[in-house]
């Protein structure tokens, strides 16, 4: 059996130590949260750092779900919106000087998402999964081998969506290109969209009433959209384009069908969100410089607006609620169901690879308790960065993943859990097999999170 690291995957890991770094947070501060859920991927542990199984476990399944890679952005409604602005101004001689740099900057922005597509992955979206994947071979060297020894078949599934079903096979092709002996057991990605985008199907019908028609929600979000340092911030960010006399006049709402003041400069907040992910489409791959025309301060007002809408709409929410992340007991119940039968002699598969969104990683995050997803909000008291640290960057970056490790010795299984790759305690109530130990038996884990035979 050979191990291979061929020149494509040793490009991806100089292409992402290089220009991409560089690219995760405007001038070299630390402003990751203000990205929200559009923040690039970076690995959040060295895998030399983790634990050791306990002595005699050895690793014989995985399984994970990751959401895509980088991205451009899902459409050009942001272009559009402070490009016909920008048009307007110029054609009225209404430009500050850094706007007249920035209509070329944004228009060549667009014409590169344009290219690869609105919605679909970017070049570093691409080299994400790969890496990841690669990292995930290099972690389990024995698991690879045996699966590869014993033709463990790998199955791999997506929500159908053109950006996860393209990870979903890069991914593959990666990790095969780690052992080409993998690549006849790696299956043919599948869709199951019950299971990885049931924001969308049957199971998520209740969800999107209340996405739809919970009047709590839409006041709350109102609020805390719709306030003085909202307006304040827009117009900081639109006096780096316009003159103030135009900027007035758009507050004043001259320019409403075109957009209001929070909707222009959250426009081109959006555009400095969706950068970083485009930084290898950029000229010369130095990156959009999209943080010129935004100040630190005012990108992360409206990146904390943004944390607000998906911590409402996906994340832990309100509380007495569990809408918006009940229905990802699908695809908990997945995970679970993957592993017992691994333990029961069910299965024959040595890894189960799913592929998915943001809208799939947040419930998911806050119905096992991750990190940072475990406290909801009340109306007397919402969400904000002071009170609750839930932030879109660390809890579903672009690329972001949970993982499994399933290890056994004898009839004993335990389970280390990774996300973004670093290893994390399961929830509040579930008991390691060691006090500090990151290892839990899967029978443990099945009472910590009331697994029965009847829900099993």
């Amino acid at each position: 059996m050979r191990r291979v690291i061929p020149a494509l995957v040793l490009g991806t890991a100089a292409l992402l130590a290089t220009p991409f770094a560089a690219q995760a947070a405007p001038g070299g501060s630390a402003h990751t949260d203000s990205y929200g859920t559009k923040a690039v991927y970076a690995p959040e542990q060295n895998s030399r750092s983790y634990q050791k199984a306990p002595a005699g476990f050895t690793p014989v399944f995985t399984e994970n779900v990751s959401r895509h890679g980088s991205r451009s952005a899902t459409d050009s409604s942001d272009g559009d919106l402070i490009l016909a602005l920008w048009n307007q101004a110029e054609a009225e001689g209404q430009l500050a000087a850094k706007g007249r740099e920035f209509g070329p900057k944004a228009q060549a922005l667009e014409a590169a998402m344009s290219t690869i597509g609105y919605g679909n992955l970017s070049a570093r979206g691409k080299a994400e999964i790969q890496a990841t994947a690669t990292r995930m071979a290099k972690r389990l060297p024995t698991l690879f081998a045996s699966i590869a020894k014993n033709k463990e078949p790998i199955d791999v599934v997506s929500s159908g969506q053109g950006r996860a079903v393209d990870s979903a096979n890069l991914y593959g092709a990666a990790l095969a290109r780690t052992d080409p002996d993998l690549t006849s057991l790696i299956g043919t990605t599948r869709t199951d969209k019950d299971l990885l985008y049931f924001h969308k199907a049957a199971g998520g019908a209740a969800y999107r009433d209340y996405i739809a028609n919970d009047q709590r929600l839409a006041t709350t979000l109102n609020t805390i959209t719709d306030q003085p340092k909202t307006h304040r911030a827009a117009r900081d960010v639109l006096k780096k384009l316009f003159k103030p006399a135009f900027v007035d006049r758009i507050t004043a709402g001259e320019f409403s069908s075109i957009g209001t003041d929070v909707e222009a400069a959250t426009a081109v907040y959006n555009l400095y969100a969706i950068a970083p992910a485009m930084s290898a489409e950029s000229p010369g791959g130095k990156g959009w410089g999209m943080d010129r025309y935004i100040s630190a301060r005012d990108a992360d007002w409206f990146g904390y607006i943004s944390d607000a809408e998906d911590f409402y709409e996906k994340g832990p929410g309100f509380a007495d609620s569990d809408i918006t992340y009940k229905m990802a007991g699908v695809l908990l119940y997945d995970f679970f169901k993957k592993a017992e039968a691994k333990r029961d002699g069910t299965s024959d598969l040595g890894a189960e690879l799913r592929f998915t969104h943001a809208e799939e990683i947040i419930p998911l995050a806050a119905l096992m308790g991750l990190p940072g997803s475990t406290t909801g909000v009340t109306t007397a008291k919402p969400y904000t960065y002071g009170s609750n640290p839930w932030r879109g960057a660390a809890v579903a970056p672009l690329g972001s993943n949970i993982q499994w490790d399933v290890f056994r010795k004898g009839n004993t299984y335990l389970v280390r859990m990774l996300y973004n790759e670093k290893e994390t305690t399961f929830k509040t109530g579930c008991r390691p097999v060691s006090k500090g130990s990151k290892f839990y038996d899967l029978n443990e884990l099945e009472r910590c999170f009331g697994r029965t035979a009847s829900n099993g």
